[in-house]
């Protein structure tokens, strides 16, 4: 993860209030810019087709799409994102740039077969059983579809740390929406909910394409090795389970409140609660910033300890590897708590602004009681996230997997205790499945810490293995 922590370095070396602020704002802009600019856009259209106009109906129906298309098109992609991301630094490390076009292929292929499948039953429950029109299920499904494509594609962007261009394809894919959406309305006189979905759609495909364009553009030979990509789903099958269970356990206190009696159905298909739904977005937005603390932070000082340790390992003497483990095992601890540290900062800053401003634009009641606990567990979720990086440094799947599997599980019971009481403990579900799980992930990293030696190494096998009839434990007759 050395890509853009050059130009981080050169910005922050300069240590002025300036500076510091330029070198947030630029890694803001390269890691979370796409999700603002897809808001901005839907929050734009709604203003210039004066969508509160329109029956309530109408904008439910809208709204629950596109909630739906980007909750499960986050889903369907977490299997496949983490061995592919495996197998690409692999194949970066190895220097055989000719395997990531049929990792690419591969992947895509898997990712779209098995996103639409899981797709087509609720398309089909949407049109016969909520009598949606078949057009407006049809573009949903397109949008759905599309933004896979687009998450899928965005992981070969972001390994190649291009997160410029992938910020840049959103701003033309987002810009070409707006104005198709506008286009449609005012000139061709179309409905303005189907304008703005089609209008989405032909964004996402337009931001997918332009992904697949320059991914093509930067590997240009195929070694036709497809089958060494199957294979590493079979090598390193934990990282489908970690990073599905981890993407599931984000939205699973969402679904367990979908289904007291406060949610609401639209068309008999889309299940939601607004006030809960939106209070969890704004605690995203309010802890969304330790993303780029981290990132940040790791790609300009936990990289080059981590890496300094590699070398010690491959040539260094006893001594040099000790020192180097410890200063790496430093710098790790001191990453987590200025992550806490500065993400407390801005949190509570965020937190005091959103509590007087909001309430002024409508934001207030039953949101403002349930956002505060939310706010608290979203703070833990990103440390915890943090946590798990470094698990994946370390190669520790099965410490990955139970941090997952005890923050989804947590998460789920802790929800479920929630919908008993009061309002402002909504999100009680959430604070105690993040703990849980970043005191797991916590404990496997200080287990690492003790035993990274017998880890680096003791793994190996003096023996190749084989598979057949077991030999004789007969070393010799008399």
């Amino acid at each position: 993860m050395a890509g853009i922590g050059i130009r981080l370095n050169r910005i922050f070396s300069k240590n002025t209030i300036t500076t510091n602020l330029i070198g947030f704002g630029y890694s803001m802009v390269i890691t979370i810019a796409p999700m603002f600019l897809v808001i901005a856009a839907v929050l734009l259209m709604n203003v210039l087709l004066g969508i509160s106009k329109l029956g309530y109906a109408s904008r439910e129906l809208f709204s629950s799409t596109v909630l739906y298309i980007f909750i499960f098109a986050m889903i369907t992609s977490s299997p496949f994102n983490a061995v592919l991301s495996r197998y690409i630094s692999d194949v970066i490390y190895n220097e055989t740039y000719e395997d990531i076009l049929p990792c690419y292929y591969v992947g895509l292929i898997l990712n779209l077969v098995f996103s639409c499948v899981l797709g087509i039953p609720f398309c089909i429950w949407e049109f016969v059983v909520g009598e949606v029109d078949i057009l407006f299920v049809f573009m949903g499904y397109c949008g759905y579809v599309s933004l896979v494509l687009v998450f899928y594609s965005m992981l070969y962007l972001s390994i190649c740390k291009d997160y410029k261009k992938t910020s840049l394809f959103f701003l033309i894919g987002m810009s070409v929406t707006v104005i198709m959406s506008l286009f449609l309305v005012y000139i061709v006189g179309m409905e303005a909910t189907s304008a703005m979905l089609f209008s989405l759609d032909v964004g996402f495909a337009v931001i997918g394409s332009l992904e697949l364009a320059l991914i093509i553009s930067y590997f240009r030979e195929n070694s036709g090795k497809y089958k060494d990509v199957l294979g590493y789903f079979k090598k390193y099958w934990q990282l489908v389970i970690a990073n599905l269970v981890y993407t599931v356990g984000l939205y699973v206190h969402n679904f367990v409140f979908w289904t007291t009696d406060m949610h609401i159905v639209v068309a008999k298909s889309f299940v939601s609660m607004t006030t809960y739904d939106l209070a969890t977005c704004l605690a995203m937005f309010t802890n969304i910033t330790s993303s780029v603390i981290f990132i940040s932070r790791v790609e300009m000082h936990f990289h080059d300890r981590y890496k300094g340790y590699s070398e010690a390992v491959i040539g260094g003497r006893g001594i040099d590897i000790e020192n180097a483990k410890r200063r790496m095992f430093s710098q790790l601890s001191e990453e987590l708590m200025n992550l806490v540290r500065i993400q407390f900062i801005v949190t509570v800053v965020l937190f005091l602004l959103f509590i007087i401003i909001l309430p002024r634009f409508g934001f207030g009641g039953l949101v403002m009681q349930i956002y505060p606990c939310l706010a608290a567990g979203y703070f833990i979720l990103f440390t915890m996230y943090a946590a798990i990086i470094f698990l994946y440094y370390y190669n520790d799947l099965i410490g990955a997997i139970m941090t997952s599997i005890s923050f989804c599980v947590t998460t789920l019971l802790g929800s479920i205790f929630a919908t008993r009481l009061e309002p402002i403990w909504y999100g009680i579900g959430l604070v105690i499945g993040t703990a849980v799980g970043w005191a797991v992930a916590y404990h496997r990293l200080r287990v690492i810490e003790r035993t990274l030696d017998v880890h680096i190494f003791c793994t190996g096998s003096i023996m190749e293995r084989g598979h057949g009839k077991k030999p004789s434990n007969k070393v010799y007759s008399r």
